[in-house]
């Protein structure tokens, strides 16, 4: 049995892992009897954790929130996990998180054993960052907090929320998960009002509290949520839609098509069909040339169309281009 030093340290990590716990749960994980968690609940509140406890038989132990930030206990993997996130966390769209990362991380490097210093370190001095150059929307820390804890809780949220062309709407919803892209944050929820599934973004949602009450989660939209959300915001939002076949694997057309540009489905190793979206089918030309890949068009008609009048316009131009290089020679 462990002694009470570590049984403290280990009840202490059971209860940041999880919003709530029973006694019986924790006796049965720490091997002990249920009266002895009570005792070391004592202990943990004695030195200032502030542990709160429901009575009755559905009762349970939760960690509250205190004065000071408890300590947080990570192994090895975890340790390092963490600070390679720091180290990266800055371009990944939440405002202000840069500058907090830094903070952090020299927090955390400060009580890092030496072993893991190196191991840090050796990761972020032998790679190098594949970012994108799309503008990214960021959005406030406090927001994704908020969005994240009422998932946790399932609780209603209630917020304003501005779509793509400004206009605001109050929503009510059920929220189910968060899915993050390489560059924003989406809510997947059970809009209460239109009784279906949502998907919004995270920069354009403004919370108004008070949330409640508690719901039963609902089955998701999807077993792949990130998926879901890569087929609404790459087709179903937009008015231009398209099948087209590339001339490469999957896996080779994903190093330039990313979850916001459209799905990808296998079909051979030499082939995939992408399924995406635009404004406009010369907005959709324009997305397609940019992947420079060889492509014949599924559907549409209408794309087949436009290409070939985005061929016809270009060929005007070469052939001007030419004669007025000729002219002057």
């Amino acid at each position: 049995m462990l002694d009470t030093s570590a049984r403290l340290l280990r009840l202490l990590s059971f209860l940041q892992a999880r919003r709530e716990w029973t006694g019986a749960e924790l006796a049965e994980r720490l091997g002990v009897t249920p009266r002895t968690v009570r005792r070391d609940v004592d202990r943990l509140r004695e030195l200032g954790y502030p542990v709160n406890a429901s009575p009755g038989t559905g009762g349970g132990y939760q960690l509250g929130a205190g004065a000071e930030l408890p300590p947080l206990l990570l192994d090895d993997d975890e340790a390092v996990a963490v600070a390679v996130g720091l180290r990266t966390a800055a371009g990944q769209g939440v405002e202000g998180i840069g500058e907090a990362s830094v903070r952090a991380l020299a927090k955390l490097e400060q009580v890092l054993p030496g072993r893991l210093r190196r191991r840090v370190a050796a990761l972020n001095a032998f790679t190098v960052p594949l970012l994108r150059g799309r503008r990214q929307s960021t959005v406030d820390p406090g927001v994704l907090t908020e969005l994240a804890a009422v998932c946790r809780d399932a609780e209603r949220l209630r917020f304003d929320y501005r779509d793509h062309e400004g206009r605001a709407t109050r929503r009510t919803v059920e929220p189910h998960r968060l899915v993050c892209t390489e560059h924003r944050w989406y809510l997947v929820a059970w809009d209460v009002e239109r009784a279906d599934w949502r998907t919004f973004r995270a920069d354009r949602i403004e919370p108004r509290p008070p949330h409640g009450p508690r719901f039963a989660p609902r089955t998701p939209p999807a077993e792949d949520l990130a998926g879901y959300v890569s087929r609404g915001i790459s087709q179903h939002a937009y008015a231009a839609r398209a099948v087209v076949r590339l001339a490469v694997s999957a896996e080779e057309a994903a190093r330039t098509v990313g979850p916001a540009d459209g799905v990808l489905e296998p079909l051979d190793e030499h082939s995939c069909l992408l399924r995406t979206g635009a404004v406009s089918m010369d907005v959709l030309v324009i997305h397609l040339m940019l992947l420079w890949e060889e492509f014949e068009v599924v559907e549409p008609p209408e794309l087949t169309e436009r290409i070939a009048a985005a061929r016809d316009l270009l060929g005007r131009a070469v052939e001007r281009s030419r004669r007025e290089t000729e002219s002057e020679i």
